[in-house]
């Protein structure tokens, strides 16, 4: 079978935040598990020699073309027939709605239904982001009922499908993401990134719905207090972030206070993760979650909300609170700070939870279900 993947999001820093990471470590490893299919892989120019790769079976394809545009449905369409694949697998629900091309989607979570400060959040005109919200729901419909399999990332996921489509049960498979193997950071300086200690952890993008002025509120209280604390922000630099330091500097945070740390190295993330006093993660809602099990990976102490995916995902190896408790937050921040947090044990079950998130099995599950696609066609 000839499989071609759209991996424009690949990667963390020029590709698309936790799907970029998705797109990559899927590859990475379909590379290791699977020596009997070829596949062409899909790139931009930011990307495209940043995927190396190391199977014979794989080539990879230039289609410059952003994501969310017109040009993305008539160069994808056309790019996509010339490779003569015979499966298609789309990371994400920005499909080609007119590619007659069999496929496989892959719906991380349905933030835009589920989330509506997320679905009405722009920095474009209003009536040029309406016809873009449109053309996101015809992708989306074309996506869940043209597709031969949907994946999802999570049981929460799944059911969310579920409630606002018409779709078989049996036509979704839930694939957890893996999680990589905790880095060693121990060269990094902390210093040199402008973090000092005692300090709180974020790392993904400033989306609506991750909460952030949420956890920023919290965090303006309990500095007051505790002024030798620090909040890092790790993640790509845009206007939603930059909108967030203006609301740091509203709410009386002072500079040195809170640190934005724009497209941080792996290795600088994990030295991150490694001093971390603790690591929140106050999302509304979530189709998995990676970096709070990365943090576990590396025995930090998580507080997150308990929302969506999240004690599905985290289980009982984590602190939770609501999406809107602010003094709770308080109490876990504060119980860190004193060195209350939590436990070796709990430590201990964090790791082996994080452990179990294992990206050669989701390659090898995915797999799985190409050949299922297969047989429908």
């Amino acid at each position: 079978m000839r499989i071609g993947i759209d991996a424009r999001f690949y990667g963390t820093r020029s590709g698309g935040g936790g799907i970029g990471r998705y797109v990559a470590e899927l590859i990475t490893h379909l590379q290791r598990v699977d020596k009997l299919n070829s596949y062409v892989i899909f790139l931009r120019k930011a990307n495209f020699h940043e995927c190396v790769i190391t199977n014979h079976n794989f080539s990879k394809r230039l289609v410059d073309v952003q994501w969310y545009t017109l040009a993305e449905q008539i160069v994808m369409r056309r790019e996509v027939a010339a490779a003569r694949v015979s499966l298609m697998h789309y990371p994400h629900w920005n499909i080609p709605v007119f590619s007659r091309v069999p496929f496989v989607v892959t719906i991380h979570d349905l933030i835009l239904l589920e989330d509506a400060s997320s679905a009405h959040a722009t920095t474009r005109n209003p009536f040029i982001h309406g016809i873009k919200q449109i053309g996101h729901r015809i992708a989306l419909e074309r996506a869940i009922h043209g597709s031969r399999q949907i994946i999802t990332v999570s049981e929460f996921t799944k059911r969310s499908i579920l409630k606002h489509f018409k779709v078989k049960p049996q036509k979704i498979s839930v694939i957890h993401n893996g999680v990589t193997v905790a880095l060693d950071g121990s060269r990094v300086s902390l210093r040199d990134l402008g973090v000092y200690e005692p300090y709180f952890l974020y790392v993904g993008n400033a989306y609506p719905h991750k909460n952030l002025p949420f956890m920023l509120a919290a965090f303006a209280k309990l500095q007051k207090l505790h002024p030798s604390l620090q909040l890092v922000l790790a993640g790509k630099r845009d206007s939603f972030s930059k909108q967030l330091e203006v609301y740091g500097k509203e709410l009386g945070i002072p500079g040195s206070a809170i640190r934005f740390v724009d497209l941080p190295s792996d290795t600088e993330v994990a030295a991150l993760y490694s001093h971390a006093t603790l690591f929140i993660y106050p999302s509304r809602i979530e189709g998995f979650g990676i970096p709070p099990v990365e943090a576990l990976s590396y025995g930090t102490p998580v507080a997150a909300t308990q929302a969506a995916s999240m004690p599905e995902i985290l289980g009982d190896d984590v602190r939770y609170f609501e999406p809107d408790d602010e003094a709770e937050l308080i109490r876990i921040m504060t119980a860190a700070v004193d060195g209350r947090a939590v436990t070796d044990l709990m430590r201990q079950r964090g790791k082996r939870r994080a452990e179990s998130y294992n990206w050669d099995t989701t390659a090898k599950q995915t797999l799985e279900i190409y050949a299922a696609a297969k047989k429908l066609y």
